[in-house]
């Protein structure tokens, strides 16, 4: 191994500590400047990428006058897209916006206050790190880390920082979801005992970039930037641009779906993470070298960890070779359940006059109920519609503005990571996992899991 690599693996290595930011490391106290109720707050961009460019730009655009926010930067490693990234934005906003090779680079210049973050799966939470440290706040895409070490770190200098991060689980700003919110924290609903996530589609380019991957060529782009602290493979145009289809760039399902659906059940039951969770599946239908399985089943455990006797279970199914697109939530009490399909909250299969007298038992049923109706959320592009991540793209504004919290702030996304890094561990290892309160460890066979 030549010494220049040795160094930069070494250095990656350290960002998983938060130590290291780039080839070099800003102090938390760096650079924290807080925009006045009257001052523009400029914004750059973090990976100009498929996300960024259908869901963040028409969501910014609806509230940018409005909360007198500006784009003046772009930072991407693939010079193809920084151009591309740069020549949009400033076709938006009317004005020259610079285009940076790195991050690095762009917070070197002090020319931004808060940043959109839609890179690779796996540097999400490392790139929170750099913005935190550089002063910004951040509207940061999920999955927020796939490895405890990343999560961890990556939450304590938020925390430290006192930044604004708003995690892209753009649920948390639907009226329909905090509705469902208040019913069931509000004891109505009665004690969860089940839940059932789904999330089908029959897509076959589905994180698939074909016509793209043959316009990437090693020369336009920063590798080495782009591993960071992952082991060192060759240049694979495919783990660059199909990440999701690749471990360990990404979870694949899990981090890109479940980690929506799962951040209700903690958002609902008020629990941080799974007692344990064991996963199933494989490659069934997509023979294509990807290495995460287009078809997955995991089975969650929930409940306080102090009484094993109390608790709920939860299912998350997924597959990529046949489905509706209709992704579904379904909480179920004895009384009934709550369907995030329907938004509706119905008596259907709660404890019945017959059943209940059969057993000296008062029958449990719920009314019925219509939550407060929101756009259908649909297995798109957008993974929500456009207009439940506009809404989640203001929260974040405003709350740059007022200091206030989001409504999905950094401790959201460390909960679902913890959720998903157990799926992970569990499809990879094929033991059911655990999680280590104290060390804040995922365990496989009792040891913390590794990649």
């Amino acid at each position: 191994m030549s010494h220049s690599r040795r160094k930069f693996i070494k250095q990656a290595a350290l960002s998983t500590a938060g130590m290291y930011i780039g080839s070099s490391a800003f102090s938390a106290a760096s650079y924290r400047r807080i925009p006045g109720a009257n001052d523009r707050v400029r914004v750059g961009v973090v990976g100009f990428s498929d996300r960024h460019r259908s869901s963040h730009i028409p969501s910014f655009m609806n509230h940018y006058k409005e909360l007198n926010f500006d784009v003046v930067a772009v930072s991407d490693i693939w010079k193809e897209r920084r151009e591309t990234g740069a020549a949009t934005w400033k076709e938006k906003m009317g004005h020259d916006v610079t285009a940076y090779r790195n991050n690095e680079e762009m917070y070197s210049k002090r020319v931004v206050d808060a940043v959109f973050i839609s890179t690779a799966d796996f540097q999400h939470a490392l790139h929170t790190i750099e913005a935190v440290k550089a002063g910004c706040d951040a509207y940061v895409e999920k999955p927020f880390a796939e490895t405890m070490e990343d999560n961890r770190a990556a939450l304590k200098a938020v925390k430290d920082s006192g930044k604004i991060i708003q995690i892209g689980s753009q649920r948390r700003s639907g009226s329909n979801y905090h509705a469902a919110a208040e019913f069931i924290q509000s004891g109505k609903f009665g004690p969860i005992t089940m839940v059932e996530l789904t999330w089908n589609v029959n897509q076959p380019g589905r994180w698939r970039r074909p016509q793209l991957v043959s316009r990437l060529k090693e020369e336009d782009v920063d590798w080495k930037r782009y591993l960071m602290n992952r082991p060192y493979e060759s240049f694979d145009p495919r783990k660059y641009l199909e990440y999701r289809l690749f471990w360990p760039y990404s979870s694949g399902l899990p981090g890109q779906w479940m980690s929506h659906q799962i951040d209700t059940v903690h958002w609902f039951s008020g629990l941080p993470h799974p007692r344990s969770v064991a996963a199933n599946g494989g490659i069934y239908q997509w023979k294509d070298g990807r290495r995460n399985w287009d078809t997955i089943t995991a089975v969650f455990d929930y409940g306080p960890l102090n009484d094993p006797s109390k608790g709920f279970q939860v299912t998350f199914a997924s597959r990529m070779h046949n489905g509706d697109e209709n992704p579904a939530e379904i909480y179920y009490s004895n009384g009934g359940e709550l369907n995030l399909i329907t938004n509706m909250v119905s008596p259907k299969g709660g404890l019945t006059k017959r059943s209940a007298e059969a057993m000296g038992m008062q029958p449990n049923l719920l009314p019925e109920i219509s939550l407060t109706q929101a756009e259908k959320v649909v297995a798109s592009a957008n993974t929500g519609g456009d207009n439940l991540t506009s809404s989640h793209v203001r929260n974040w504004m405003e709350c740059v503005r007022s200091r206030k919290q989001p409504n999905a702030p950094v401790e959201a996304g460390y909960s679902h990571s913890i959720a998903n890094i157990m799926t992970t561990a569990s499809a990879h290892t094929g033991t059911r996992v655990t999680f280590d309160e104290k060390s804040q460890e995922v365990l496989a066979d009792g040891k913390p899991f590794k990649y």
